[in-house]
């Protein structure tokens, strides 16, 4: 009599022969015949397929899948492309799981934390948009609709703070950094604020919101902290030229007044750390942080004033 029996079998592919036995009676691994005793004996091919059986299973596919490859009904190449996005879903969520219980460790947590941080961890890409709608509908609701209000809302609700489908580490731990900072009330409550004085109807807008212009203002300021003086007058004046400038108005001590209390509600750091974070989650270069530069400016106008 020919071939192995299932002893044999079980140390030639180092498969327990339960489990040899098992994929047998489920047609996985035929046997080519029965002694005479009615014992099960293989042919090469069984170890073959006994290989390739292992190596589906490993790979997280069921058996009814590799069934239906091995008897042709199915074709590898699909069920192996369909596996992969399916282990590829399977890794965004472990990898979010894997970021919110990183957080937790990071901090004196109590159940409440325990419980959002396991949502946030199993949000979907649908819900994690609903998040930021919430967050941006939260915000935007005591702003009047007008072209600039419209302008500035849509370009907030237009930066993307979904993960791509490979998130790095880095990515993954930004959103769940995000997702946490959305839901703070305060923070909530501090930009609604910030929308109104800026847009509401009769507002005097009086802090930059064209980027170009930030980063002018940003980039004077700096020049005058980088030099150490604690008050530089000239830096003041000049930047309040400017400022005055695109205000329309003449400088004057009750604008300076009214910026002075503009950037005390607008140097909020959670509202820069919103952009560096959104800059990590869709790949951009770092975002350099300049709260600093706007607080010493407003130390610089303060003192100036009160002169």
């Amino acid at each position: 009599m020919s071939g192995m029996n299932i002893g044999e079998l079980s140390r030639l592919t180092g498969l327990p022969v339960k489990t040899i036995r098992y994929y047998s009676d489920v047609g996985l691994v035929p046997e080519a015949e029965r002694s005479a005793a009615g014992y099960r004996r293989y042919d090469h091919a069984a170890i073959v397929r006994l290989e390739f059986v292992r190596t589906l299973r490993e790979l997280g596919i069921d058996l009814a899948t590799i069934r239906r490859v091995l008897d042709r009904g199915a074709d590898l190449r699909g069920v192996a492309a369909a596996h992969a996005e399916a282990l590829g879903a399977q890794i965004r969520v472990l990898r979010l799981r894997r970021a919110a219980l990183r957080a937790l460790a990071g901090r004196d947590a109590g159940p409440e934390d325990l419980e959002r941080l396991s949502k946030i961890a199993q949000a979907g890409a649908d819900e994690r948009r609903r998040i930021v709608d919430e967050f941006f509908d939260s915000i935007f609701s005591d702003v009047t609709a007008g072209p600039e209000a419209e302008r500035f809302t849509a370009g907030m609700r237009s930066v993307s703070a979904d993960l791509p489908d490979e998130p790095t580490d880095e990515q993954v731990d930004a959103w769940i950094e995000l997702a946490e900072m959305l839901r703070r009330p305060d923070f909530r409550d501090r930009l609604r604020e910030m929308g109104r004085r800026s847009f509401a109807p009769g507002a005097k807008r009086v802090v930059p919101t064209d980027m170009t212009e930030i980063k002018w203002f940003v980039d004077l300021i700096a020049a005058a902290q980088d030099e150490g003086h604690p008050a530089p007058a000239t830096a003041v004046d000049e930047v309040m030229a400017r400022w005055a400038e695109a205000a329309g108005r003449p400088d004057s001590p009750e604008l300076r007044a009214e910026v002075i209390e503009a950037l005390e509600l607008s140097i909020e750091p959670r509202a820069e750390r919103y952009w560096q974070l959104m800059a990590t989650i869709n790949g951009w270069p770092p975002i350099p942080s300049t709260m600093h530069r706007w607080a010493w400016f407003l130390s610089a106008l303060k003192a100036a004033q009160a002169r």
